[in-house]
């Protein structure tokens, strides 16, 4: 039986979690099962986020000193810094610099070298949501990524 949110989700899967609808994550986009240019799994996806948000972090103390620990202005500046981090390189190179470390990019699913400005935008503010970047379909895509047409891909083995 079909998990509630496939109902309404276009693009959803409706087999076992962690397993797109033909075998493995990603073979629907004509993905390996394993290597290079397979699905990356969600721990390499969580410790880019965390490197991402750490350099944002230590940006954002570089920019407004160490006083502004533990102000209001501090958690506002971090998201902003990591946003921007995010969003800019994703949407020119394909990787943020945390999604580089760990060997991970964000692929189109039409085929796009890149996937621009506008979807890196929209996938990254969802991400700052959380809960659209935990809720995943079986080939591992989050609602960010279902929204910006884009998968999550390792680079390297």
């Amino acid at each position: 039986m079909a998990r509630w949110i496939e109902s309404w989700m276009p693009g959803s899967s409706t087999g076992p979690p962690g397993r797109g609808a033909d075998g493995h994550p990603g073979q629907r986009f004509g993905l390996p099962a394993e290597g290079v240019s397979s699905v990356a799994g969600f721990g390499r996806r969580l410790g880019a986020l965390l490197v991402d948000w750490l350099l944002g972090y230590l940006i954002a103390l570089l920019v407004l000193g160490s006083d502004e620990i533990g102000g209001p202005n501090l958690s506002w500046a971090v998201l902003g810094i990591w946003f921007l981090l995010t969003a800019v390189p994703v949407a020119v190179f394909g990787a943020s610099a945390g999604m580089t470390l760990l060997g991970i990019r964000v692929a189109s699913i039409d085929s796009a070298p890149v996937i621009g400005i506008p979807r890196a935008l929209l996938r990254t503010a969802l991400i700052a949501l959380v809960l659209p970047a935990v809720a995943r379909d079986g080939d591992g895509r989050g609602w960010h990524d279902r929204a910006a047409r884009t998968i999550v891909v390792r680079t390297r083995a």
